[in-house]
């Protein structure tokens, strides 16, 4: 995770993603495992008035490669989820690129006010690491727990509203 980053044209990333066999890499996230981590969403976002939203994807998109870094994959999808269209602000990403071996956070205003982008940076370098070890499922359960552990520092609730402002079921683009 980069805060200030401009991003550069790679043929070895392009390349990289060209090469890239999804069923060499991606058999972790089995049906069983994505509805453990839809379910570890699920407890990241009890109370606290946040919202946390989770994607893991095989590779860059290969007509984008050349120009997109995973940050500005991230941000992309952060936009095109909406998880910037929280009522206060509080979304949080969590984007997980196999390929690339990269996880990013990417957070809305609402909580980057409160977070500093180190603390963001340390929680992903935490779960790239147990990722590195072949313990994804668990690595990434620990980080939603830590996100949600953040958010409730800032926005917490006595008891969570009816509302649930973003599906907490895990995104896997393939």
């Amino acid at each position: 995770m980069a805060e200030n980053h401009a991003s550069t044209s790679s043929f070895a990333r392009w390349w990289r993603q060209v090469l890239f066999v999804p069923l060499l890499h991606s058999k972790w996230l089995t049906a069983e495992a994505k509805a453990r981590l839809t379910d570890e969403v699920t407890r990241a976002e009890r109370g606290h008035r946040g919202e946390v939203f989770l994607i893991v994807e095989n590779h860059l998109p290969i007509q984008d490669a050349y120009h997109m870094d995973c940050r500005e994959r991230a941000i992309d999808l952060f936009s095109e989820y909406r998880v910037w269209d929280t009522e206060e602000n509080t979304g949080v990403l969590i984007y997980v690129n196999i390929c690339e071996h990269q996880l990013e956070i990417v957070a809305d205003r609402g909580i980057s006010t409160h977070v500093s982008p180190t603390v963001w940076h340390a929680m992903c370098e935490k779960a790239v690491s147990g990722i590195s070890n072949k313990k994804t499922e668990e690595s990434l359960a620990e980080l939603l727990d830590e996100v949600g552990q953040v958010l409730r520092q800032y926005y917490q609730l006595e008891h969570n509203p009816a509302g649930n402002e973003l599906s907490d079921t895990v995104v896997f683009l393939k």
